[in-house]
């Protein structure tokens, strides 16, 4: 028993450490972003909102989120409608060379962004859609995808397919089938895939840098311009807000895969 009881207060332990040394970092640029400096410095000279003001501002700060939303969304959206049809087929497994296509799906998720960057930049300058929304947003929707194939197929894997035999001996059609009984039981993990998939798009910066233009500059590309050119506390506060809102995204998700298992 008291082996048993040293072990767990170990592995607490050690997963409190872990957690500090994973979540300290993040929650280290917060107070800062409270600072009424100019820049960054610990102690704080003293307690200020002027940064998050700055940030609330449409130029450059709200303008690059909006830039993100419209991506982020249209992207998400995109990628899961793919997403979930495609481990649709995957989760019937009489596809031709199926480990092959399957590998296809999920490289983006293994390649290096640089590569993919790079190789997206020339496959959508010969289509002219460089420097535009529509590039960006077929461009985050490649790397989304996997986000979504994933989370779906693992839901699939619990789904009764006898359902949809039923379903159809009714008279169904396949399209109704899928509305009214595969995709209700399949939700949570189309949900997810879609969450992971806008945090794909939202927080990509890489292949950013080589397909938008200043129209379409993001909200990490305006965060790595500001890096790059002149570090202030206004960066941290966006970053703050970010943390805030990942958490809400975090929350959903283990909400959801609950509601999955």
């Amino acid at each position: 028993m008291k082996t048993t009881f040293s072990m767990r207060n170990g592995q607490l332990v050690l997963s409190v450490l872990v957690a500090i040394f994973m979540v300290g970092p993040i929650l280290a640029v917060i107070p800062i972003s409270f600072s009424s400096g100019s820049f960054l410095s610990y102690p704080l000279p003293g307690f200020s909102l002027q940064w998050y003001e700055k940030v609330l501002q449409y130029d450059p700060w709200m303008s690059a989120l909006l830039n993100s939303l419209i991506i982020g969304v249209a992207s998400a959206t995109l990628a899961t409608i793919l997403g979930t049809l495609a481990a649709l087929g995957f989760a019937r497994g009489n596809l031709v060379a199926q480990q092959f296509l399957m590998g296809v799906v999920i490289s983006p998720m293994i390649i290096p962004l640089v590569v993919s960057g790079v190789a997206m930049y020339f496959f959508l300058a010969k289509l002219g859609l460089v420097a535009t929304f529509s590039g960006l947003i077929l461009a985050h929707t490649v790397l989304a995808v996997p986000f979504v194939v994933i989370p779906v197929m693992a839901t699939l894997r619990g789904f009764d397919t006898n359902l949809v035999r039923a379903a159809n001996s009714l008279g169904a059609t396949p399209v109704n089938a899928f509305f009214r009984v595969t995709l209700p039981n399949i939700a949570p993990g189309v949900i997810s895939g879609a969450l992971f998939a806008f945090a794909t798009s939202f927080d990509e910066v890489v292949v950013a840098l080589f397909i938008a233009g200043p129209a379409q500059k993001t909200l990490p590309r305006q965060m790595f311009d500001g890096i790059r050119d002149n570090i202030e506390p206004s960066i941290l506060a966006m970053s703050s807000l970010l943390v805030v809102i990942s958490i809400f995204m975090l929350a959903a998700t283990a909400w959801l895969a609950r509601k999955t298992s």
